[in-house]
């Protein structure tokens, strides 16, 4: 048996954190002003995390031989008072650089709960992504960051993280992605078909 304290610990996510995580991304969507955006379901979550296996179905993304298509660290912090054992995630994904010839991570969320931040919580899961690209030899960690959240904005900048302002994101959803699968956009400019 380990003696190693359970509250604080990172360790890769399990299928038993699913609940618990999802209520943490609807938590985060909540304050990012965006809750009715959330469809996921336990059982999508645990196909992108865990893969097409027969305890996961690949419901969700379909990735070649049933590979999770998403990675997640959590932090352990059990609180009895509010029925939780996680007391932060990071969900991320591979995504790759022409221009590096390797992969890299992308986070595509970080969230820590509101009475445990200034825990340290937030900085250990970027230094394990972080440790993990180096590990690899993957060259970039790289994630979004709302305008408007300032409190996060700080914590980045205070980590070294440059905001690529040169970039703009953009996305094809909805309709529009199944017009654009279809080849047609009555929408688009001369030329741009």
């Amino acid at each position: 048996m380990s003696s190693e304290p359970t509250t604080g610990r990172i360790r890769p996510a399990t299928p038993d954190d699913v609940p618990e995580i999802l209520g943490m991304i609807r938590d985060l969507a909540e304050y990012e002003r965006s809750l009715h955006e959330v469809e996921t379901t336990e059982q999508q979550l645990v196909a992108l995390l865990f893969g097409g296996t027969p305890a996961a179905p690949g419901i969700a993304a379909t990735t070649p031989n049933g590979v999770p298509a998403a990675y997640a660290h959590v932090v352990e912090h059990p609180d009895p008072e509010r029925g939780t054992r996680l007391g932060a995630f990071a969900l991320w994904f591979l995504n790759v650089s022409t221009w590096t010839g390797t992969h890299g991570v992308y986070l595509e969320d970080l969230y820590v709960r509101p009475q445990l931040r200034g825990s340290g919580y937030g900085r250990r899961l970027l230094q394990t992504l972080a440790r993990l690209c180096q590990d690899r030899g993957y060259r970039r960690l790289e994630w979004w960051v709302l305008d408007w959240n300032e409190p996060a904005l700080g914590f980045y900048r205070n980590l070294g993280a440059l905001p690529m302002d040169e970039w703009t994101v953009h996305r094809v959803t909805g309709h529009d992605l199944g017009v654009l699968a279809e080849g047609a956009d009555p929408a688009a400019p001369d030329g741009a078909r």
